[in-house]
């Protein structure tokens, strides 16, 4: 750890002289820094511009340097997950707040002679809604946008990696007052009176945790933020580390001061590059300018912080398991109590929160309770960050608050159901797994159901860390509980034997079942086995782990019988339980296979392609065996 010499960084002038900066360009360009973004080619987009400019004779520059005059220039910035995923990459022009989608490199020539020489727009770049197919030039027509309250992501807008913006736009100055105005008991105060609670799943009230840390008695404490996000479908805490970092700095030097810690760690998993270089550089930045070290503000608290990077491992997102991977040891869970408020890393008093729950505390302590308790409801107050994918037509990032209903996110926000082609063609919702493989299932009839922590946990589902996956009509929710299985029981430590063991043989049956060898025990072994994991599980991913099976087998019972009993998948998903076909092209209308059907599934006049009603059909095989010309297949 670097002693850092004391330094009193003057926010104000800092901000100003950016202020001044900004007032001197020309215009300023930006591009959509997310990892989603530059995997599809959003610095290559940067890149072929600036290359344009130069052509074209144009000033432009890619790092503002406070030491020099960047008067008439234009600014190409970038900034972190803009949000909006499924249009990337996306590009932004002020101040005429023109919104670009779908850029790429061969854009860069038009880019620069028509919208940055004459301020006109290229419609064929700009969104289209997919419904009114109206298009949508700036992003405040856009109703993927309109319809969030982006709080914690509100930031992700600025170059994450210019510390005299974040400074701009209020940065630090919670912390300045926490840690020169405030006693370690009036922070506590503070956000537990807001009402924050933990974002990471758990829905703990971040305030108390914080309390019963500042209890304990040890002359070394810790702050961890935790970044090890491994849910299947979310990538909310990545993009906030991406594009906002220093927000969760700032969180954890005022977690420091409540509860008493001298040193911070972010653990972040090693999949997370991007992640883990911006956290990197916010630390360094803030290191130079006196936001963290020794005597931060002439206060007296010294607070270090420092990355960690996780191998990966779902089971070290768990509390104990985390510490011990820090540690250096091998990343399982231990027993609680003793919890970490009390011996936590290396044994010593430790708070552990979440990247989004941390981020959320500069903008508690600026803005104040009242504030802040606006929005949400009154036991879940604040906003909420989810990523939306799946069968919608938006898929992204987004921001609401809590109490914000299922059917505003789906419809609304996302823009609707599609089908597995992507369109939105009036397809049917089916369900959202909220929650990752910890979660459950919510159904049609809950769609104006208000996501908040208790509203969820009534319905037999939780917030989580906030993946939301939309499923349509056509989705095989056998398959849907397969895979979250699959994923738990690759994940399980092996530490107790009912996760290690149990979340095995779950597997065993669903493969059975999609595989047509399930008898009528198969249902009932299954829940039973669920149910003894959820009981006699060490930790929370054993606990949570049975959750999308038996939340579907509640939902969707009547698809699981249907694999069991009648050897159907009734979506045609499970390749070994196809849905029984007759080919017209083979088909002679001979009417032999209607001779023989039992039930009466098989209709059509003679000389005529005939039809399987494969509802109706219980796969017994006297079609296809009377058939003298394997017109039947899926039986």
């Amino acid at each position: 750890m670097t002693n850092i010499p004391a330094k009193t960084p003057d926010l104000e002038k800092i901000a100003a002289h950016y202020k001044q900066q900004v007032a001197d360009l020309k215009r300023r360009v930006i591009i959509c820094g997310g990892t989603g973004c530059i995997a599809n080619g959003a610095l290559k987009v940067r890149d072929a511009i600036c290359a344009e400019m130069e052509k074209a004779g144009e000033k432009a520059v890619i790092d503002l340097m406070s030491h020099e005059d960047h008067s008439g220039e234009t600014y190409f910035s970038k900034s972190g997950c803009q949000g909006f995923c499924q249009v990337g990459p996306i590009l932004r022009i002020e101040p005429e707040g023109i919104f670009y989608c779908h850029v790429k490199p061969e854009d860069a020539a038009e880019i620069v002679n028509v919208t940055l020489k004459t301020g006109e727009i290229i419609d064929r770049l700009v969104y289209v809604d997919p419904v009114s197919k109206k298009p949508r030039r700036h992003e405040d027509e856009i109703t993927f946008y309109t319809r969030q309250n982006r709080v914690v992501l509100k930031n992700c807008l600025i170059e994450p990696d210019n510390i005299e913006e974040y400074i701009y736009n209020e940065g630090y100055k919670a912390a300045r007052k926490a840690l020169t105005e405030m006693s370690a008991e009036q922070i506590c105060q503070k956000i537990i009176d807001a009402g924050l609670r933990g974002r990471g799943g758990g829905g703990f009230p971040t305030g108390l945790k914080w309390k019963f840390t500042l209890a304990s008695k040890g002359d070394k404490k810790y702050v961890i933020c935790n970044g090890d996000e491994g849910d299947p479908g979310a990538f909310m805490d990545r993009s906030v580390m991406e594009g906002n970092p220093h927000a969760v700095l700032e969180g954890m030097m005022i977690a420091g001061k409540a509860v008493g810690a001298d040193e911070g760690v972010v653990y972040v998993r090693t999949e997370y590059p991007l992640a883990v270089q911006r956290m990197r550089n916010a630390i360094k930045a803030a290191e130079e300018r006196g936001l963290l070290g020794n005597n931060l503000f002439q206060s007296g608290f010294n607070f270090h912080v420092r990355v960690v990077e996780g191998a990966g491992a779902f089971v070290c997102g768990e509390e104990t398991a985390l510490m011990a991977s820090i540690e250096g040891k091998r990343g399982m869970p231990s027993p609680k109590p003793p919890f970490p408020a009390e011996r936590g890393l290396y044994g010593k008093p430790t708070v552990i929160n979440n990247v989004e729950t941390l981020a959320s505390i500069p903008y508690i302590m600026r803005k104040g309770v009242e504030v802040y308790r606006s929005v949400g409801t009154e036991k879940s107050p604040g906003t909420k960050t989810f990523a939306l994918t799946g069968h919608v037509a938006n898929t992204g990032l987004i921001e609401v608050p809590f109490g914000t209903t299922l059917r505003e996110i789906v419809y609304n926000i996302g823009g609707g159901v599609t089908d597995n082609a992507g369109h939105v063609t009036g397809v049917d919702f089916k369900a959202v797994q909220i929650g990752g493989p910890s979660g459950g299932c919510l159904t049609p009839d809950l769609l104006d159901l208000p996501l908040d922590f208790d509203s969820l946990k009534g319905a037999g589902a939780m917030v989580g860390s906030g993946g939301l996956v939309v499923m349509n009509k056509q989705t095989c929710m056998v398959s849907i509980a397969r895979f979250f299985m699959q994923f738990t029981q690759n994940e399980s430590c092996g530490k107790c034997v009912p996760c290690r063991e149990g979340t095995k043989q779950m597997l065993f049956l669903l493969d059975d079942i999609i595989n047509g060898r399930a008898n009528e025990d198969t249902l009932e072994l299954l829940e039973q086995t669920a149910k003894a994991v959820q009981l006699g599980s060490l930790c929370g991913l054993g606990k949570t782990a049975p959750n999308p099976v038996l939340s579907t087998l509640h939902n969707f019972r009547e698809e699981y019988e249907a694999h069991v009993y009648r050897k159907i998948c009734p979506t045609g998903e499970c390749k070994a339980l196809a849905r029984p076909e007759i080919d017209a092209a083979l088909c002679k209308g001979c009417t032999a296979c209607v001779r023989k059907c039992p039930v009466g599934a098989i209709t059509g006049k003679v000389k005529e392609a005939h039809v399987i009603d494969a509802d109706k059909c219980i796969k017994c095989g006297a079609c296809k065996a009377a058939c003298r010309f394997n017109a039947i297949t899926g039986i």
